[in-house]
């Protein structure tokens, strides 16, 4: 299938590692172009690197709110167009309610929320019919999972902005889509995975939970994520697209 990514130029946040990187080398191999982000300058600049050409990396926090305008005007600089964007960010930390200070919650809510918000109300104001704003999020937004309060607490209400953005940008032509991991296959969730005593133990037990009796791949979930934002899905929005084996059991 062509899913007519061509000359598209799209901004990924947090992609030097992980899904963001994952979902970056997909559209590269799609024919997109990408501006790929992370907080530190020489990762930023390695991942673009990596992924050839058709990819600039930039050095931003997803908190600082000058970070929409500096991605939005690098795309156009680097690449002449600007069609959507992607927010990914690193996961929050991990603990639970009664272990959480006021100011890891501060700090989370800048990263994970405050600042996808920024961003997709800066991409909203740029872009034209065709455009797309996505939201890298987590299967938390349906069932919260032990351990991640602070992700727990900021992802579902992250999917219901999306959601309310979707039906204001749906009469300009503008998609709003999520995309909902579980247990993908990277470092963060074999970091997770290693809080336990016996990480092989906790892998094998979720993995017992999953109908595919596996973790995913990082590229099974950028390829989901590439055809979220490709012309392919431009008739999906106000979405929120699952990535997990199955391993969420309601419809």
């Amino acid at each position: 299938m062509d899913l007519g990514l061509k000359d598209r130029v799209y901004v990924v946040t947090g992609a030097t590692r992980g899904l963001g990187n994952a979902a970056a080398r997909e559209l590269v191999a799609d024919g997109a172009k990408v501006v790929v982000t992370g907080r530190d300058e020489e990762r930023a600049a390695e991942a673009a690197k990596a992924l050839g050409p058709d990819a600039v990396g930039v050095a931003v926090d997803n908190a600082d709110p000058e970070a929409p305008e500096r991605l939005i005007a690098a795309a156009r600089k680097a690449f002449g167009r600007f069609d959507g964007v992607l927010v990914s960010v690193g996961g929050p930390p991990p603990g639970f309610a009664a272990d959480i200070t006021d100011e890891q919650w501060r700090t989370a809510f800048e990263s994970v929320f405050l600042g996808a918000v920024r961003l997709a109300r800066a991409a909203a104001a740029e872009l034209e019919a065709g455009g797309v704003i996505g939201f890298v999020l987590s299967g938390s937004v349906h069932e919260p999972i032990p351990g991640l309060t602070v992700s727990n607490g900021l992802r579902p209400g992250l999917a219901g902005f999306a959601k309310s953005l979707s039906d204001e940008l749906g009469p300009r032509g503008i998609r709003v889509v999520g995309v909902l991991p579980a247990r993908i296959d990277t470092d963060r969730v074999r970091e997770l995975d290693a809080l336990s005593a016996d990480p092989e133990a906790t892998r094998a037990a979720n993995e017992s939970r999953i109908p595919l009796r596996r973790y995913g791949a990082p590229e099974e979930f950028g390829r989901v994520a590439a055809f979220l934002l490709s012309p392919a899905a431009s008739y999906l929005t106000g979405i929120m697209v699952p990535v997990d084996g199955g391993m969420r059991h309601g419809f």
